[in-house]
C-alpha cells in the first residue's frame, strides 16, 4: 500500500504504484474494476512473447445503482481531437481473420493496462506534468506506437468497470484535461498540433494555457528516435479525419450584440440559432479554404457523422452535413471579408 501525504492525482499516483512494485509485469487499474476469471493469463501470454506490447483487457460495464454486469462489444481504444478516450469498432483487418478471440490492434489505451514493468520505464512512464487524469491514456498509445512498441485490446480477457455518478476530485475536469491535451500536442503532434487546439477552441498562440514545461518530454522523443505523428495517422489510426484545409476557427459573435454567438441548437432541428456566448462546443466554428462553415463538434473519424456545414436553404441558415450538402450542390460556400482586425484574447482556463 503506498500512501500519499497529498492528492497527487490519478497520473502521478499510478506512477508511485509502479515505483513500488517489483513483479515482471505490472497491471494499472481503477480501483472500481473488477476481474473476471482467467484475465491475467491471455496478456501475460502476449507480453512474454513481445515485452513492447502495451495490453488492455475488453471492458465489460458494471451499472452503479444495480452492480448489475451489462457486456460491451469488443472494440479497440481511440480518441478524438480534444484527446477524450473512446470506443472504436475494431479495423477491418481483425474482422478479416474471423477470429474473435485474436489480439485488437489499438491506438490508444481506455486508461487501465498490464506492461513490462522495466519496458514501461524505458519508454517514459506516464507523463507526471499533467494534472488530475485525462489524456495520458491517450499519450500513451501514442508514444507506444510512434517509439516501436505496440498497444493491443484481448478479447480473450475481460474484467468490468463501474461507472459512477459524480465524479468526486474536481468540479471542472474538462479545464485539466484541456491542459494535459494540449501537453501531448506539444510534444507529440507536429504540424497535427493545430487540431487540438481547435478542437478546444483555444489560440494556437498565446493560449493563457499553462501547460508546464515539456522539455524533458522532447527530450525522451527524441532519446527513442520516435516516428512523426503522420505515420501514426497514416499507419495506425487511419479512420482519423484531419482538417489541413481550416484556416480560421473561434466564434461568429453578433457585431450588434457581442455577447450573442451562433449556436448549433438542438441536434434535431438543424437550424443554428443565436445564443448567449460559452465557449463550449455548440458554438465552435470553422471555415475551410473553400469557404465552407463547420459549426459544431469536430467529427474525430470517418465512422461518425460528418461535421454540419452552415447552408444556405431558400434563404434560410441550416446545418446539414457537409458530404451531403456538398454532394447536392447546396450553397455551403461563404465569402469572408476581413474589415479590421480584432486583439487576440489570451484564454482564460
Amino acid at each position: 500500500m503506498v500512501h500519499h501525504s497529498r492528492q497527487e492525482g490519478l497520473i502521478r499516483a499510478r506512477v508511485s504504484g509502479w515505483r513500488a512494485a517489483t513483479a515482471p509485469v505490472v497491471a494499472l487499474f481503477d480501483a472500481h474494476v473488477e476481474f473476471n476469471v482467467g484475465w491475467a493469463e491471455p496478456i501475460l501470454h502476449r507480453i512474454q512473447e513481445d515485452r513492447r506490447r502495451v495490453i488492455s483487457p475488453s471492458f465489460d460495464n458494471i451499472k452503479y445503482d444495480t452492480f448489475e454486469v451489462e457486456e460491451y462489444p469488443l472494440s479497440a481504444h481511440g480518441f478524438d481531437w480534444e484527446l477524450w478516450c473512446r470506443y472504436l469498432n475494431p479495423p477491418k483487418s481483425w474482422w478479416s481473420q474471423k477470429n474473435h478471440t485474436a489480439p485488437i490492434r489499438s491506438p490508444a489505451l481506455i486508461g487501465c493496462f498490464v506492461v513490462d514493468r522495466r519496458y514501461f520505464e524505458e519508454i517514459g512512464l506516464l507523463d507526471e506534468g499533467m494534472e488530475v487524469y485525462g489524456g495520458e491514456n491517450v499519450e500513451l498509445g501514442i508514444r507506444v506506437w510512434l517509439c516501436g512498441g505496440s498497444v493491443e485490446v484481448l478479447p480473450c480477457s475481460r474484467v468490468a468497470h463501474i461507472e459512477r455518478a459524480h465524479k468526486p476530485y474536481t468540479d471542472d475536469l474538462a479545464a485539466h484535461v484541456r491542459r494535459n491535451a494540449i501537453r501531448v500536442a506539444e510534444v507529440w503532434m507536429d504540424e497535427f498540433k493545430n487540431h487540438v487546439y481547435m478542437a478546444w477552441n483555444v489560440p494556437l498562440q498565446n493560449s493563457g494555457i499553462d501547460i508546464g514545461d515539456v522539455s524533458e518530454r522532447r527530450l525522451l522523443r527524441d532519446g527513442l528516435q520516435c516516428r512523426p505523428f503522420r505515420w501514426f495517422l497514416k499507419n495506425i489510426y487511419t479512420e482519423m479525419r484531419t482538417y489541413a484545409d481550416a484556416v480560421a476557427y473561434g466564434e461568429l459573435r453578433n457585431s450588434l450584440r457581442p455577447d450573442l454567438c451562433v449556436d448549433q441548437g438542438p441536434d434535431t432541428d438543424n437550424i443554428p440559432i443565436l445564443y448567449l456566448c460559452h465557449g463550449m462546443t455548440s458554438q465552435n466554428v470553422y471555415y475551410s479554404s473553400s469557404g465552407q462553415l463547420s459549426i459544431g463538434v469536430l467529427s474525430p473519424t470517418i465512422d461518425d457523422n460528418d461535421n454540419k456545414c452552415l447552408v444556405d436553404v431558400n434563404g434560410r441558415p441550416r446545418l446539414l452535413e457537409c458530404s451531403h450538402a456538398k454532394n447536392k450542390r447546396m450553397k455551403l460556400s461563404w465569402l469572408f471579408t476581413q474589415v479590421y482586425l480584432l486583439p487576440t484574447i489570451p484564454f482564460k482556463a
